[in-house]
């Protein structure tokens, strides 16, 4: 079965509108992880807009399953890295101004930088994994810094899978899979999944490890209740 990973973000953005504490997000990461889900992750920006560095400090006293922190490795960000300890760190290459994650790291241009940086966490036993577009060279690129996983951008995936084109949706997300897997890169994935094309996305990718969903599933959870969109996705996954 492939994981679930929760993306807690959007909880983070609502508190944080407010003000105070509600939603409590050790709270609700407690609650998450009872109503099935394998993993917690945040993706905390340097202006903390939503999660804030400390929330990755508390999260870590709670989390039983895997948790899971995303972001570009600036000096702030691996220091956080580094003193929490996640299960992995995920690598975006996302601008501070960057609304959301909106590309892969180029592997080839950035290979020195990611190798360096990607052996800092290894040597503390931190699982590592590139965000990366459905590009078999940037997979080539990837296996070349040592790290242990790609995590695919799925955005595009999503946005032609809407408009009715499956099969040109999925190919390049295989082709990139089938790439990794030669080169032995455990593969996640996650950018704008949801309940309508999880399925169709896991069922077509080849060892597919663990997506990371977080608009989309708190989105749904509005309409049809936190709890019962976990194990939707859960039953979706299997």
């Amino acid at each position: 079965m492939t994981k679930l990973s929760v993306n807690i973000n959007k909880l983070a953005t609502l508190r944080n509108s407010r003000g105070g504490n509600v939603p409590d997000l050790v709270k609700s990461a407690k609650d998450i992880e009872s109503f099935g889900a394998q993993g917690i992750t945040i993706h905390p920006r340097p202006d903390e807009r939503h999660i804030r560095y400390q929330d990755a400090r508390d999260l870590k006293k709670i989390v039983t399953t895997e948790f899971n922190i995303e972001g570009n490795p600036i000096p702030k960000f691996i220091d956080l890295v580094l003193s929490v300890m996640p299960t992995q760190v995920t690598l975006v290459p996302d601008a501070e101004d960057a609304i959301t994650s909106n590309a892969g790291w180029n592997t080839l241009k950035h290979k020195e930088f990611l190798v360096d940086v990607i052996q800092t966490f290894k040597d503390k036993g931190i699982r590592t994994s590139i965000f990366v577009d459905a590009n078999a060279e940037m997979v080539k690129g990837a296996a070349k810094t040592e790290t242990d996983r790609i995590e695919l951008y799925t955005e595009s995936f999503a946005k032609n899978f809407s408009k009715g084109k499956k099969t040109e949706s999925i190919r390049p997300f295989v082709e990139a899979a089938n790439v990794a897997n030669d080169l032995g890169l455990g593969i996640n994935a996650g950018h704008d999944l949801n309940l309508d094309n999880i399925k169709y996305f896991k069922d077509n990718i080849p060892n597919l490890l663990e997506v990371s969903i977080g608009h989309a599933l708190i989105c749904e959870s509005l309409y049809l209740g936190l709890e019962n969109v976990v194990n939707m996705y859960l039953h979706r996954l299997k």
